[in-house]
């Protein structure tokens, strides 16, 4: 199947055949499983969830025009056009994944929405910065809670010394979060609002891929 980025990486909810939530993959990744019949999408419509195999979904596709188009994306075939589901369903994996949310800056940026957290500016990526609470020379490890979004100019400012010991103060206390912090950005649109019922759980455990 061809498909042209971003498009082909739009993010797609994976759900277990217990329904429940297990990962985020792309609509390359969705599409590969549908077509080999090992998932089933998942429309949700009206406080309701209507189930299609790959061949209904493309009957489905066809009549696009009963989608909103800022609500839904579409991958282009060289056959035709489909509509990228929102939530797939496995039919053969019904475990959970046994994983933590991983320590990294892209979900360091996402827990703290690209604000620093010193001043509170909102700044492109490449103005941010990760900064360590407690500073490493004295002590402080890279941890959920000694880490946090830092603009440049306030990274700078702080340098090797704590926030007391520099007279500054944080916006917000760092916490571990419970679940992918992208994922919470996405919920933000009403696009991804359909995920929240399968997010909601406190023992799911999504992972972002």
């Amino acid at each position: 199947m061809r498909a042209i980025a971003p498009t082909a990486n739009a993010p797609v909810l994976v759900l277990n055949k217990l329904w429940m939530a297990i990962r985020v993959t792309d609509a390359r990744r969705a599409f590969s499983l549908l077509v080999r019949n090992m998932a089933e999408v998942i429309h949700a419509e009206d406080d309701s969830y209507m189930s299609y195999d790959f061949e209904d979904w493309t009957e489905v596709s066809q009549q696009w025009q009963s989608f909103e188009k800022q609500n839904y994306q579409r991958i282009r075939t060289p056959r035709m056009q489909l509509v990228v589901p929102k939530i797939i369903r496995l039919f053969g994996y019904d475990r959970l994944p046994k994983q933590e949310v991983k320590l990294n800056r892209r979900n360091i940026y996402a827990r703290d929405k690209s604000l620093c957290q010193y001043c509170g500016g909102s700044f492109p990526t490449s103005e941010l910065s990760l900064d360590h609470i407690k500073p490493r020379t004295q002590g402080g490890l890279s941890t959920w809670t000694n880490l946090v979004c830092s603009c440049v100019k306030c990274n700078a400012k702080k340098g090797g010394r704590t926030p007391e010991q520099a007279n500054m103060k944080l916006i917000r206390e760092p916490y571990k979060p419970k679940r992918n912090p992208a994922i919470n950005l996405k919920l933000s649109t009403d696009r991804f609002a359909c995920w929240q019922a399968f997010l909601d759980n406190a023992y799911w455990s999504v992972e972002l891929k």
